[in-house]
């Protein structure tokens, strides 16, 4: 089978086509012949060399696919003929891709293949982290930076539905349009105002209960200060770095949280728990045409490093996607 394989840490130039056995699929797993795949900014930190398949994990880049079931192992052969999306540890940049069926999710007549493809990785890790990890409710104001990257256009259609406020920062004006028109209820652009000043004149001082943040270092002690008492940040990346100062009183005095998780590393029985809890939840409204991802540019497998040069880019609005076969 086709694949794309790193050549040796670095730029996007070092992305390869290659050929590879079909895999074959163990107990509990199918085969899914890849229509395409999500391109998300763990797959650019894998080839860049700072974030390691875990163990066990194909290190072919690819964290979530759709497609078609072609065969099965033991435990999953009523999957075969379906279209499934699903999400992998690893190996989703290819013709084929094994997954376990604890982690597909049925692909309706409402989605195109791309679409489905797109909503895995972020739809998990914004269920785990906004609501689960956060306890975001109905009513609830949030912050989300990087408000129309894959995870922010996530989080806010998903907010939206579920009845939270949902406010961003975005790096330009016309972006944070593009997240008013998604249904964003407030679009800073950090790069003219002052998110924190921003968050408390909208929230009249009162703070948001939750903030879902992907930027780490010296914006966690800013997010803090959008929090009300009670309020939850929670992490998922660190884009300016892992380390960030803060004050213990001040968490101590207002009752502050402060959590993070990564998905990847997670075992599968964690995953297919979380599998389980959006195909009752959140799933219906995918079914029922209410919940799709936004989507940016898709491109052709062998254009795969021109895909995670626009990511680096920052230029796009959603989710990159490539599409492997019709």
């Amino acid at each position: 089978m086709r694949v794309v394989e790193i050549a040796s840490p670095g730029g996007p130039e070092q992305l390869r086509p290659a050929s590879r056995p079909t895999p074959r699929p163990g107990k509990d797993e199918v085969l899914i012949k890849v229509a395409a795949a999500g391109v998300n900014r763990p797959d650019v930190l894998q080839r860049m060399g700072v974030y390691p398949p875990p163990a066990g994990a194909s290190g072919i880049p690819g964290l979530e696919i759709s497609g078609t079931v072609v065969a099965a192992g033991q435990g999953a052969s009523h999957l075969i003929g379906s279209r499934q999306c699903a999400l992998v540890s690893g190996g989703g940049y290819a013709e084929y891709c094994v997954a376990p069926a604890g982690t597909c999710l049925p692909v309706s007549e409402v989605l195109r293949m791309t679409e489905a493809a797109a909503m895995p990785e972020t739809l998990f890790t914004v269920w785990v982290n906004l609501f689960e990890r956060g306890f975001a409710a109905d009513g609830d104001p949030v912050l989300v930076h990087g408000g129309t990257s894959g995870i922010g256009t996530m989080a806010i259609k998903l907010g939206t539905l579920f009845g939270l406020e949902v406010i961003v920062t975005c790096g330009s004006d016309e972006k944070c349009a593009a997240a008013i028109e998604l249904g964003a209820a407030h679009a800073i652009n950090y790069k003219t105002t002052d998110f924190v000043d921003a968050v408390q004149r909208w929230t009249e001082e009162k703070g948001v209960a939750v903030v879902l943040d992907m930027v780490g270092g010296d914006y966690v002690p800013r997010n803090l200060a959008c929090l009300s008492d009670d309020g939850r940040h929670v992490s998922i990346a660190f884009q300016r770095g892992p380390k960030a100062e803060v004050s213990i009183v001040d968490i101590m005095r207002r009752r502050l949280t402060l959590t993070g998780s990564t998905l990847r590393p997670r075992d599968l029985a964690f995953k297919a728990m979380v599998r389980d809890e959006i195909a009752e939840t959140v799933w219906p409204y995918v079914e029922g045409n209410r919940l799709k991802p936004v989507m940016d540019k898709s491109f052709p497998l062998d254009q795969v490093a021109a895909a995670h040069a626009r990511m680096e880019s920052g230029d796009h609005v959603g989710k990159i996607v490539l599409t492997v076969a019709p």
